[in-house]
């Protein structure tokens, strides 16, 4: 059963009366995410699907409020009437999960998963952008944290700690977002290289260069094969940066004199950069399983090494820190130990819901750091309604 409220009041309602009744509740937006993590068992729904619309959108200030069942299309669009964007560039996965119950994702969606582009090597996560949350705690509590300017002190930061919580401390039901002004031009240049550490080295050059370079990715020939304008270029590094036109003519000028490399003019550019964030380039098959794995940009290339030669599939964006890797269920000790040994961590994003169930979905936290987890779901879920079983088994 789907319970589809119009208001907040409404939210809050549907949650006490499932804490009063101990009935857990599947928490969602439009369902674009259902099979990301470890499934829910639920017998009722609760959806933010029907709280739209911008409340509050000064350009000045850079700061947009929305309603978390808003679209990121809808508020991508408003932002680019005013000449702006949303600074984590947040990955449509459509692509990998197909489009769910209703759609389009919202945003509230994307930052309850704090999704990030390919911009969050120079910009920062979804999270350091999220100024104010509005939302419902499990006891059927309307929660206010954060404001609606960028500079506030407001104590405990729960925009934070709700951001990436994936509905199972509180139900967002508004969000206010930091945002910026658009680029006026995006320019790349793209390198041929022999495999993932020479990639990686350009990457890493890139980023290190006084240029502001904004994106740094490196795709073996499989994966670059999958965007038209790299077909039959071999495996390729690419490196963007976004401002004004004479700004960005200028930086990627001079990153090419030092690094050499080939242009892609702005069209192209963008086109390449919106494949790389919707991860266009993992070729995926029916049955197998997808995961994230973040790891030190220096250990990428090793990761991604283990798990092709396992029979997986994969690329590298955050300049080697991020890996998107594809492959049998039974590759998943394989990309866990890979994101071991390169100090990271690794998210489940797509897997058939026997793996689910079964296998970690995140890495397990230390036992001092997963007493703080239980003690927070504790005090925002005191009935664990929310999501349960989400993101740890039990929790």
């Amino acid at each position: 059963m789907s319970d589809a409220p119009a208001d907040e009041a409404g939210i809050a309602s549907a949650i006490r009366a499932a804490a009063e009744a101990g009935e857990p509740l599947l928490v969602q937006g439009h369902g674009t995410k259902l099979g990301m993590l470890r499934p829910v068992q639920a017998a009722r729904s609760l959806s933010t699907r029907n709280l739209t619309g911008i409340t509050l959108y000064s350009p000045k200030e850079l700061i947009v409020s929305a309603r978390a069942g808003t679209t990121v299309t809808a508020l991508e669009a408003a932002l680019h009437e005013g000449g702006q964007h949303l600074i984590a560039e947040p990955p449509d996965l459509s692509a990998l999960f197909g489009s769910g119950e209703g759609g389009e994702q919202t945003i509230g969606g994307v930052v309850a998963a704090n999704l990030s582009g390919p911009r969050r090597v120079a910009w920062g996560a979804m999270r350091d952008h999220v100024m104010g949350v509005r939302a419902v705690n499990g006891a059927g509590e309307t929660i206010r944290s954060g404001g609606r300017v960028l500079k506030n002190v407001t104590g405990l930061d729960l925009c934070k700690l709700l951001s990436g919580s994936h509905g199972t401390l509180a139900v967002l039901t508004e969000i206010t977002l930091k945002v910026l002004p658009a680029p006026e031009q995006t320019g790349s240049l793209v390198y041929a290289v022999a495999d993932a550490e020479e990639g990686v080295r350009i990457l890493s050059a890139g980023l290190c260069s006084p240029y502001g370079v904004s994106g740094a990715a490196y795709l073996p020939a499989e994966a670059a094969d999958r965007i038209p304008w790299l077909v039959e270029q071999g495996a390729v590094a690419l490196v963007r940066i976004e401002d004004f036109a004479r700004s960005v003519e200028y930086r990627l000028g001079r990153l090419q004199a030092e690094l050499g490399g080939a242009r892609l003019d702005d069209e192209t550019s963008r086109a390449a950069w919106r494949a790389i964030r919707d991860v266009i380039p993992l070729r995926t098959e029916a049955g197998e399983a997808i995961w994230r794995v973040s790891v030190r940009p220096s250990r990428g290339p090793a990761a991604l090494v283990a798990i092709t030669r396992a029979g997986g599939r994969g690329f590298l964006d955050w300049g080697g820190g991020l890996l998107w890797a594809a492959g049998p269920p039974e590759l998943h000790d394989i990309v866990r130990q890979a994101a071991l040994d390169g100090k990271g961590t690794w998210t489940v994003v797509r897997a058939p819901d026997g793996m689910r169930a079964a296998v970690e979905v995140l890495p397990p936290e230390p036992a001092p750091l997963h007493r703080i987890t239980r003690r927070v779901k504790a005090a925002m879920d005191p009935r664990g309604v929310l999501n349960p079983g989400r993101m740890y088994a039990g929790l």
